[in-house]
């Protein structure tokens, strides 16, 4: 993290790192993020949210103008800026005064997204994905005309498709991948318009997005790899242990086990309390907690609504499942794993993950350091840095001749 702070509460200083650090990438301006932030007082969700949806909107009413007077490339940056705002006041919609707002939030967040996609340089298609018995939405990025190596870009817990063009999704296409962004089940338009909730075996997941990918003409079906961040650090190495089809994974961070962000913090009464079943008052004790803990009690529901319950109990309960100490060493591709100084969510997973790798041909786990300013999760003010050591590693893998 910098050295001076934005916000004491935790999660506000960092969704505004997150922010800053996607200025490269045109999500946002680093003016407006530090004006908007400035303008936001400290665990005030209801500041949060007005300050970031102002400031969407000035996009927004931009963008439209610049559209309708013959200025396509301006109006890109700012439909994509205000989706980029909209999402990041979305994240704390749930604790403002008026949480109903949620999903009119959600859909112009998405329908800024999908106009900045429409105005896009270079060739972006919208997907959908067979999936049991519906389909999922993604976009397909194009590194290209022809047949080309294919990188699947599998999103965190509460990440939008926006942050995604600055987790390397951008940088793969400048060095010719194409590149498939996709919404799982508990992200975006899967969770908001589907009801469709997180689960643990993500190859559920994977498998129809790589028969959709290997149906294609412009795919290379023999250089297709997956990459995740965040809470994906589980889901790729889960689902890569059971789909033979991927030549290569990447992660940042590494997960071995998901439920440890949560149960780390817990004393050993409160986790007895699951183990003996007394959900009702284990969830009763955490309500109680979270009024001495305001950053905390603000995330709170966003935290649970993925996996479709509003008991952390029950949630702590399913993450149990999320486990690979025993899937991992099934995994036989080279994997690249991020291991930032200062991960706050799932602190020495990373090495775990590696020490578990013992099929993979090849397992580089590659340190940020916070003297270069890429420390903490997922490295919020260094995403350069990342996509640069990331795909450098692919192409390695990949024989891939970028660009």
């Amino acid at each position: 993290m910098a050295a001076s702070r934005f916000f004491e509460t935790t999660g506000f200083e960092f969704a505004t790192l997150m922010a800053l650090g996607a200025a490269p990438y045109g999500l946002s301006e680093a003016g407006e993020v530090i004006a908007t932030a400035g303008r936001i007082a400290d665990a005030d969700a209801d500041s949060w949210f007005d300050a970031w949806m102002a400031v969407a909107e000035q996009c927004l009413d931009e963008a439209g103008a610049c559209e309708a007077s013959g200025h396509p490339v301006s109006a890109r940056w700012l439909y994509l800026r205000a989706s980029s705002y909209m999402g990041t006041a979305f994240f704390y919609v749930l604790a403002t005064r008026d949480p109903t707002r949620e999903l009119a939030v959600w859909r112009r967040h998405r329908d800024a997204f999908d106009r900045a996609m429409s105005l896009w340089a270079t060739p972006v298609e919208a997907v959908k994905i067979p999936y049991e018995a519906t389909a999922l939405q993604g976009y397909l990025l194009s590194g290209g005309e022809g047949r080309r190596p294919l990188l699947i870009a599998t999103n965190g817990s509460d990440g939008t498709m926006s942050d995604m063009l600055g987790a390397g999704v951008l940088d793969a296409v400048d060095r010719g991948y194409h590149v498939l962004m996709y919404d799982g089940p508990g992200q975006g338009q899967a969770l908001y318009e589907q009801g469709l909730y997180f689960r643990n075996d993500w190859e559920a997941v994977v498998t129809p997005v790589v028969d959709w990918a290997t149906a294609r003409a412009d795919v290379d079906a023999n250089a297709i790899a997956l990459c995740g961040w965040s809470q994906a650090g589980y889901w790729v190495p889960r689902a890569a242990a059971f789909e033979d089809r991927l030549r290569a994974i990447m992660v940042d961070p590494g997960v071995v086990r998901v439920d440890e962000s949560w149960t780390r913090h817990l004393p050993p009464q409160m986790l007895a309390m699951l183990d003996a079943g007394q959900d009702q008052e284990f969830d009763a004790y955490m309500a109680e907690g979270m009024k001495a803990e305001p950053g905390i009690a603000l995330e709170a529901a966003k935290r649970l609504e993925p996996y479709g319950t509003d008991s952390l109990a029950a949630v702590l309960r399913e993450l149990r499942a999320w486990d690979l100490t025993e899937v991992a060493p099934r995994i036989t591709v080279p994997a690249w794993i991020a291991s930032p100084d200062d991960e706050q969510f799932w602190p020495g997973q990373s090495e775990r993950l590696r020490a578990l790798l013992t099929g993979s041909p090849r397992v580089d786990l590659v340190p940020f350091s916070r003297d270069r300013g890429a420390n903490w999760h997922c490295e919020p003010l260094a995403p350069r840095v990342r996509a640069q050591r990331m795909l450098d590693w692919l192409d390695e893998v990949l024989e891939h001749p970028a660009g």
